[in-house]
């Protein structure tokens, strides 16, 4: 291929794409690569926070899903509930959303490119990758970004701090339009509805979790599934933890999981990836990559801060106190779920 193009986007999940509908909405060219055939799929919550979806609507994204009112943290017997303020979230199943995504990036021109980038180079003017040239590259490919490792940006991560995800769905009706929260000694378990009669579970815990064996150790779960098929085959993400020492170099960007993750504890990935696509389209259309850092660390800093600490309390003897400190301040644990949903 020979044309040029303003932006090339490495990965066509979510972010990758709102990065591209982001740039058409510019009147910049774009052309992103993927591998994988439509519509991507990934083990995560899919619980959409109060702040992503008038992110999705001012691309012109509105995918279908189930309504979510809040978030509900469970242990034992000890339950905390928050309701969000103001309009609340979406749980909305991640091929839906990669669709609607699709779509969207379909209709304004946005051109999809089959392929791998196994290389990369840049210029004083512009990047070359997987054939294609262009003033500018965002990674978007994902926790374990090619374009991070290309570009040398990754930072080793210890072993033992590593947290791992497993998703499945079943086929039955929401017990209400809370996102559960189960807390166990080793996990915890993210039931969100979905979908009038679909509804997912996530089981967030160190590597080797067994599914099944985590499920058990949450008994009133364990019953609402009793006897019930699996409506999809279960799926694996991890390790979360990756850093990197930088989220740009010269022309290229990282953004998204590519650009360092934490861990998936708080859930709102794809809102904290939706504000550095939009940074990273702005540093393109000023022509300035240098701005792109800056924005980076102001966009993420509350997520990141937040995650690290709730992290950090659920690996160490605090665990067991979670919940019933949440229970016993529950203003506390409200400011926290807001400031992290909107």
């Amino acid at each position: 291929m020979t044309e040029d193009f303003d932006v090339t986007v490495v990965g066509a999940g979510p972010v990758g794409l709102a990065a591209a509908i982001e740039a058409r909405m510019l009147g910049l060219t774009v052309a992103v690569i993927e591998p994988r055939a439509p519509a991507i799929d990934k083990a995560c919550g899919e619980g959409l926070m109060p702040g992503a979806l008038p992110a999705l609507a001012r691309l012109g994204v509105d995918p279908a899903g189930h309504p979510l009112s809040g978030v509900s943290y469970r242990s034992g017997t000890t339950r905390v509930d928050h309701l969000f303020g103001g309009a609340g979230g979406r749980g909305v199943r991640r091929t839906i959303l990669h669709s609607a995504l699709s779509a969207r990036a379909a209709e304004l021109g946005v051109l999809v490119v089959s392929g791998r980038v196994d290389s990369l180079e840049q210029d004083d003017t512009g990047v070359t990758a997987g054939g294609i040239r262009s003033r500018y590259l965002l990674g978007a490919d994902g926790l374990h970004s090619t374009v991070r490792r290309l570009t040398r940006l990754e930072r080793p991560v210890a072993q033992k701090t590593r947290r791992f995800g497993l998703r499945r769905h079943y086929s039955m009706a929401p017990e209400g339009d809370l996102i559960e929260v189960y807390w166990t000694k080793t996990v915890e378990a993210y039931v969100t509805p979905v979908g009038d009669d679909l509804v997912g579970i996530a089981m967030l815990g160190p590597q080797g979790t067994n599914f099944e064996r985590a499920l058990a150790e949450i008994p009133e779960l364990a019953a609402r599934v009793a006897g019930r098929r699996p409506a999809s085959d279960l799926r694996g993400a991890g390790p979360f933890r990756q850093r990197t020492t930088a989220r740009s170099l010269g022309r290229v960007m990282l953004v998204g999981d590519a650009s360092g993750y934490v861990d998936a504890i708080t859930g709102e990935g794809i809102r904290v990836g939706l504000a550095q696509a939009r940074a990273a389209i702005d540093c393109v259309d000023a022509d300035d990559p240098g701005r792109y850092e800056r924005e980076w660390s102001r966009r993420t800093r509350d997520f990141r801060l937040l995650t690290a600490g709730l992290v950090a309390a659920a690996n160490s003897p605090l665990r067991a106190g979670i919940v019933p400190t949440a229970a016993a301040l529950p203003g506390l644990f409200g400011a926290v779920v807001d400031r992290l949903a909107r």
